[in-house]
This record gives structure tokens, sequence and C-alpha cells, in this order.
């Protein structure tokens, strides 16, 4: 296997095994000194009705899906570093977490058969996956959603996974674009956007 096509995260654990802690204390610091840990949260929160079933996609230790928890939606998390998981199940206990691989990730395997109004894929997850991955996950996202569900994903330009070819991949995964973003705050994507969150909905069957 290449390097580009190895996952970034697995990487940075092989390459640092503390990575993961120093992840989990950065988050904690920022929250105790008051800076906004939760702005896509609020923004997929004012997308969804009250207590919607939502997938938070590369949960990390929570910071996402445990606020919309808290707000009174029904969470599942999922992410492959289990340190993150046991992070999130500690300080938000509210919601289920899952440790697994977005890629390859069977929800009925853990008695999750009922699908989700919304999926939330923030904190540049995508860009972390291998090459090989993406449509996996992407695929995965599409058959998770309910008649009318929305993927929300947000990443950044330059971090190893281009824009168009994420369209492309979309595309190809059964999902099609509702609205482009160039940030969680709602500013519109332009051709110079730094920053892309992408709405989608699955591809209408034939």
């Amino acid at each position: 296997m290449n390097a580009q096509d190895q996952n970034r995260w697995r990487q940075m654990l092989a390459d640092k095994p503390d990575h993961s802690q120093w992840y989990i204390d950065r988050f904690r610091a920022m929250a105790e000194r008051g800076d906004d840990i939760v702005g896509e949260a609020r923004t997929v929160d004012a997308m969804a009705a009250r207590g919607s079933r939502i997938l938070d996609a590369g949960c990390g230790p929570g910071r996402i899906g445990g606020h919309l928890a808290a707000v009174g939606h029904t969470v599942v998390g999922v992410d492959l570093d289990p340190a993150l998981i046991a992070a999130a199940e500690a300080e938000h206990p509210a919601a289920r977490w899952i440790c697994d691989d977005l890629a390859t990730l069977d929800l009925s395997s853990y008695g999750i058969d009922e699908p989700f109004d919304l999926i939330v894929c923030a904190g540049n997850v995508m860009t972390f996956l291998a090459t090989s991955e993406r449509r996996p996950a992407l695929a995965g996202f599409a058959r998770a959603l309910a008649d009318g569900g929305r993927a929300v994903i947000g990443f950044g330009r330059d971090r190893g996974y281009d824009f168009d070819a994420f369209w492309a991949d979309a595309e190809s995964a059964g999902l099609v674009p509702e609205l482009r973003l160039g940030t969680w705050d709602l500013r519109p994507f332009t051709e110079d956007s730094d920053f892309l969150v992408a709405v989608l909905r699955r591809t209408e069957g034939p």
C-alpha cells in the first residue's frame, strides 16, 4: 500500500501514540477557555427537527454529537480511535458511541437498523481517510440516510482531497449536492473558498 492510500489518522497514531490524548486535551482546553467548539453542531441542529436521528461520522471525543444529544437529538457517533470513543463516552453519555471504521461500518451489526435524518462529518474527517476508503464511506452515508435525509460534510482545501474529486466520489456513492457552502456559519461557496461544507442528499431512485 502506498503512502497516499493509508488512513492518515492511523499513520499519525503510529508515529505519535500520544496524539489521541493531545487531541482530547486540546478541545478540553478550548472549552475551558470559553472558545466556541460546537459551531458545526449548531448549524446541524438548525437543519434538524427536534428529536432527529443524527449520525456523527468521525465523531472524535464527541464535541459535536455530544452537543446535539444534549439539545434533544438521538445521536450515534462513530470513530476508529478507541481513545477518542472512550472520551466521548465519559463526557457525553446521552449519545451512543461506536468504535469502528467508516469505510467498512455495518450499523446493523450493532443493532442499528433505523436510518438517520442527518449525518454530520466535520473536522476534516474525509481528508483523513485513505483514497480507497472515501467512496465506501460516502456510500455508507447514502445507505444510512432516511428518505429526505441529508449528509453534511465539511473539510478544507489543500488537505489532500480535491473538491472536484470529492464531488465525483459523492456522485459515485449515490449522493448529490443540495447546497454548497464555504463555511459552517453559512457563507456561500465560491471558486476561491478554502473550505467546503457540502449538504448532500441521496440520488433519486429510478
